[in-house]
């Protein structure tokens, strides 16, 4: 694909925010955030425009997540609001789908929640190994952002 045939599939697509973080060891990424509709259409092109990206954006890697709604567990109980809260709006959902596009290519295979003796939860993630060879170098990126937008720690492993 041609930088012009990318250019025609980018036009209905466009960035709410961006966010740039530190993944320590000096390493930075940036988080693209695209409206929660327009994902799946970004979702097919979202190789190709990650590779440009980071080509513009030299050393740092790009992810792009949804821009998603958190309702609180009072929405059901307002007035004003039709119906209880869907499922989706959860804060649990959210942080879920959060970790899905952010390992985006890749598949989730599984995922284990170790909680320690002092209480420290540790999510254990499992990816699809076939992946491996062009995800391994971006799991700790992909750690560091996580913890950064959900305040927990994760970890990746191939499976």
């Amino acid at each position: 694909m041609t930088s012009t045939e990318l250019k025609a599939s980018l036009r209905s697509i466009y960035i709410t925010a961006a966010k740039e973080v530190d993944c320590g060891d000096g390493r930075k990424a940036i988080i693209l955030y695209v409206p929660f509709k327009l994902l799946k259409s970004v979702n097919k092109i979202h190789q190709r425009l990650v590779r440009e990206l980071e080509k513009k954006f030299s050393g740092r890697h790009v992810l792009i997540v949804g821009q998603r709604t958190i309702l609180g567990k009072s929405f059901n109980r307002n007035q004003k609001t039709s119906g209880p809260r869907p499922r989706s709006r959860t804060l649990t959902a959210v942080q879920d789908a959060i970790l899905e596009d952010i390992c985006y290519p890749t598949e989730i295979v599984g995922k284990r929640t170790r909680v320690k003796l002092d209480g420290k939860r540790i999510v254990k993630v499992y990816l699809d190994s076939k992946d491996q060879a062009n995800v391994e170098g971006r799991t700790d990126t992909f750690a560091a952002v996580y913890g950064k937008l959900t305040n927990k720690q994760v970890s990746f492993q191939f499976q």
